[in-house]
């Protein structure tokens, strides 16, 4: 049976990670990981109660180094069984949230895409036209909502992770289009991904046509003619493909590439080198 830590024990290994020993700060780091995911559940819990920023963030990479490894096998299983569907890219995009946040209770995040989604629902179900339930969607979003584009600070990882999307109401296009997605999803609406070079697309497939949305700058629907000249601009030669509907497995792939470049820009090798095992693992298995 496995070992059921004390909280003051937590509490001293915690002490112990100020001493200036370095074999004292092993033999604790050592500690944890023998008590493993058991001891999560203190940690966070005293995470919580800390003041001291710097012990938070000390206890925040203590409870990543023991998560890690389920969160890798948890990923290497959900890949197992295919990234095919905006569901099963949703449930890929709320675990690697995990990797930001181990104790991410998930399924609190897909009850808050289900409560956003319900509350225009009925207007959705009752509006006969297609184009019209599109533009509900997207007033409803980028609207009444206010989800938007950080140009502020665009490479933090902040952008890159659902949860603090959906909570920050700010984020990169790719992570702005899977929400609207995701919605979209519970209300039977064809919005779909566009993986354009440099900048991810909406797309709103109705009948023979294909409308293109920009989520980073409020939804606001683009020609393809803007979008040639956009990836002309940035020194690409336009194709099909980067105009078309998005494959759910490269829009995750996408996803992992961007947090790994956001943990580069902030020096974060650790990270990078973890994430370069998800990315090896979708690119093997999708």
């Amino acid at each position: 049976m496995a070992e059921q830590p004390k909280r003051n024990e937590i509490e001293s290994l915690i002490y112990l990670l100020d001493d200036p020993d370095p074999e004292v700060q092993n033999g604790v780091r050592n500690r944890f990981q023998e008590l493993g995911e058991n001891a999560v559940p203190l940690l966070d819990q005293y995470r919580s109660e800390s003041i001291r920023e710097s012990e938070k963030s000390t206890i925040n990479e203590i409870i990543y180094s023991i998560t890690f490894g389920s969160i890798l096998d948890e990923f290497a299983e959900l890949i197992e069984q295919g990234v095919n569907n905006r569901r099963q890219l949703e449930d890929a995009l709320l675990l690697l949230s995990k990797f930001g946040n181990p104790t991410l209770r998930v399924e609190e995040y897909r009850k808050k895409l289900d409560k956003l989604s319900s509350q225009i629902g009925s207007e959705i179900a009752y509006t006969p036209s297609m184009t019209e339930k599109m533009q509900i969607m997207l007033q409803y979003v980028f609207r009444e909502l206010r989800f938007r584009g950080d140009a502020k600070d665009y490479h933090s990882a902040d952008n890159a992770y659902l949860d603090r999307v959906i909570d920050r109401r700010k984020g990169l296009p790719i992570m702005l289009s899977a929400v609207v997605m995701f919605l979209a999803r519970r209300l039977g609406l064809p919005f779909f991904g566009v993986n354009m070079p440099i900048h991810f697309m909406l797309m709103y497939k109705i009948h023979d046509r294909e409308i293109l949305i920009d989520p980073f700058d409020s939804g606001s629907i683009v020609t393809y003619n803007q979008c040639c000249y956009f990836l002309k601009k940035n020194g690409i030669e336009p194709r099909p493909k980067h105009l078309q509907k998005a494959d759910e497995s490269e829009t995750l792939k996408r996803c992992l590439r961007n947090l790994m470049n956001a943990y580069a820009k902030a020096k974060d090798q650790s990270r990078v080198k973890d994430l370069q095992q998800l990315l090896y693992i979708a690119e093997k298995s999708l």
